[in-house]
């Protein structure tokens, strides 16, 4: 935050990938092989997911396996391991 203005400055949007773990219900293609991302409930299988921005403005979402995003040189940038923390689900009071 800009102390004299009291604004924050934003960086322009750029190209990233994170690694998430694959959700149920998720249904996408791998953006290298052409593979399905499939879940699998007693694997723990892993994606890349690339916001993909070219001058500034967000063009699309691209997914891949994880093995196919190290393998193709990652394009869009490296991964970090990371520990994937999902939201707690909420008790509602009976």
């Amino acid at each position: 935050m800009n102390s004299a203005t009291g604004s924050v400055s934003t960086l322009p949007p750029q190209s990233r990938a994170v690694l998430r773990s694959v959700e149920a219900g998720t249904y996408v293609d791998c953006a290298q092989c052409g593979g399905r991302i499939k879940y699998q409930a007693k694997m723990r299988n892993q994606q890349v997911i690339c916001n993909v921005y070219e001058d500034g403005r967000w063009l699309r979402v691209e997914h891949y396996h994880h093995d196919c995003y190290v393998e193709s040189g990652e394009p869009w940038g490296s991964v970090a391991d990371q520990e994937v923390s999902h939201p707690q689900r909420i008790k509602r009071a009976s």
